[in-house]
């Protein structure tokens, strides 16, 4: 049953075409997916539907009547704002509990300052959840949620009665979620059915057909006119030999007028034939590059936490903590939300303090830090006022690496206000991109980049030879960069010598294991019992005394051992 209709819908801000003629149905229980590049007018059509902005054309029905619609905003920060004023009722708590918050009643504001982006992002959810709508916008609902969020939000989409719409760039969740994908490119929409890995590849097979049609097309153009060219230079022969032979001048002169309307006859037949059967050259892939100005190598040891603890009033986010970082090392922070892993970069970078033990940092290190939050830009500046260059050749740099990352030249001049979450992010990777630091510190880099960005982004931090220490919860992106890991467990921070894969597997092999060895160990109490009880019935004179008395002592090694 169809619940929602979008027809012709059309949106400009300023004289820019955002949106130009979007159109496509929602049914109930359906699973949708609305991808398309930063920019692309994404979010717009979210806003547009939950009536936020209004459109300038077209038509929204909804043939079975008034439908209600959940929003889950993609920035945290309007999550938050949102949630201010609704009541921590039951559902709420139900859901905030699966999510792994707990004591969520008894927030008082000072906790809710301290709130991580993850934590912000799980209320949003779960009082969306607890609204019980005919329909769920999810705008990047994955950004900044653990690994925990991802699978819980992952499993209540698939018992969820009504319909959802998720506007997404990640890759994984997007495979688990949905059967259908809705691309927004230059203001229109396409919709293609199955999950984003059958997008991904139904789109380069219609890239390669419409990409050979086109070559075909351009080799029968080039031969009708190579034909042609033949002809004007007949006619043009014609032409003077009709001034040169005389008695013949008329007949010459006849011999290039048939000439002429030849050419004219072949120009309108491949003409019509071109216009009929005319096929658009594809638009080429856009590969945003970034890249590093190369740095200077330094000394191995760069940071190092001793006995280190941060604590907010009552709440312990971590304590006794040691670990260090060396310089070139990729390094993950994993952990849940609201577990301290925002914190610890701002102290690394100046902005927080450790409650407890001491921080070293060698004294000639520069960090760029890139925060979670992007919307703690100054909206009213421009994105070449917001790098503050003045010097011309800082600014053509600053436009050439603007055009590798696939930034429009119109937009450097546009105040920040007009960019999306994703073009936002951009502009402060480019901040990033000018100066030549030694440590980046990334909190969740990925997030609100489109598909393109994140790959070409990732192919930039492999080239990056200084240090990283990076906050994610994208799997392919930390399984991709990071060899090493700083894990968040049991209120401590603790330095594992593997990458998020092998650790993973680690963790699930590790409880079974115990699991096992606890087992083995009551099997192996049970047969000593068993063999003292035999023991206890012979004399030392028994022949199967010794034989018992050795079987013990193997027994009574093997559970030390264990």
């Amino acid at each position: 049953m169809t619940i929602l209709k979008l027809s012709g819908i059309h949106k400009i801000y300023g004289d820019k075409v955002i949106l130009n003629h979007i159109e496509f149905d929602v049914q109930r229980g359906d699973r949708i997916g609305i991808v398309g590049n930063n920019g692309a007018g994404k979010t717009t059509i979210a806003n547009i539907l939950t009536g936020k902005i209004e459109m300038d054309k077209g038509n929204i029905e909804m043939p079975n009547g008034p439908i209600s619609i959940g929003y889950v905003k993609q920035s945290a920060e309007d999550a938050l704002l949102d949630l201010e004023n609704a009541m921590i009722a039951g559902d709420i708590l139900e859901q905030t509990s699966q999510l792994g918050l707990t004591k969520v009643q008894s927030w008082d504001d000072n906790r809710g300052a301290h709130l991580s982006g993850g934590e912000k992002t799980k209320l949003s959810l779960a009082k969306v959840w607890a609204s019980k709508s005919d329909l769920l916008l999810l705008d990047e609902p994955t950004n900044h949620l653990d690994f925990k969020g991802v699978e819980w939000l992952i499993e209540e989409m698939k018992v969820f009665p009504g319909a959802i719409i998720v506007i997404s760039h990640d890759r994984y969740f997007l495979d688990q979620t949905v059967s259908q994908i809705i691309e927004i490119e230059d203001g229109e929409s396409f919709i293609y059915q199955g999950n984003y890995t059958h997008f991904y590849k139904e789109k380069e097979r219609l890239y390669q057909s419409q990409l050979h049609h086109y070559d075909m097309q351009q080799k029968h153009k080039d031969k009708i006119e190579n034909q042609m060219s033949n002809l004007q230079n007949w006619s043009d022969k014609a032409h003077r030999q009709s001034t040169k032979q005389e008695g013949f001048k008329e007949f010459y002169r006849v011999k290039a007028k048939k000439m002429d309307k030849q050419i004219k006859s072949k120009m309108k037949r491949l003409e019509k034939e071109l216009e009929k059967n005319k096929v658009e050259k594809p638009k080429e892939k856009e590969e945003p590059q970034f890249h590093f100005k190369p740095i200077k190598k330094r000394g191995k040891r760069i940071v190092e936490v001793k006995n280190g603890g941060i604590s907010f009033g009552e709440r312990l986010l971590f304590h006794k903590s040691h670990f260090y970082v060396t310089f070139g090392e990729r390094i993950g922070i994993l952990g849940e939300n609201g577990c301290g892993k925002t914190t610890l970069l701002r102290v690394l970078t100046g902005e927080s303090e450790l409650s407890a033990g001491e921080l070293w940092k060698s004294h000639s290190l520069k960090i760029g830090y890139l925060s979670q939050d992007v919307t703690d830009l100054d909206e009213t500046m421009t994105t070449l006022g917001y790098l503050g260059l003045t010097v011309k050749n800082e600014i053509s740099g600053a436009r050439t690496i603007f055009a590798n990352i696939g930034f429009n030249a119109d937009k450097i001049n546009q105040p920040i206000s007009s960019l999306s979450l994703g073009e936002r992010t951009r502009v402060k990777l480019v901040k990033l991109l000018l100066d030549e630091v030694d440590l980046l510190l990334l909190d969740e880099p990925t997030n609100h980049l489109d598909l393109a960005s994140r790959e070409s982004f990732e192919k930039m931090l492999q080239s990056f030879d200084g240090t990283i220490l990076t906050v994610s919860h994208d799997y392919y992106f930390l399984e991709k960069m990071c060899d090493k890991l700083l894990v968040f467990e049991n209120h401590k921070i603790k330095r594992v010598e593997m990458g998020l894969g092998e650790y993973q597997q680690r963790v699930q092999i590790e409880p079974v294991a115990e699991q096992n060895k606890e087992e083995e160990k009551l099997l192996i109490d049970n047969e000593i019992s068993a063999t003292i009880g035999q023991l206890s019935l012979l004399t030392r004179d028994d022949p199967k005394y010794n034989e018992l008395d050795k079987k013990l002592l193997d027994l009574m090694k093997k559970k030390r051992e264990l």
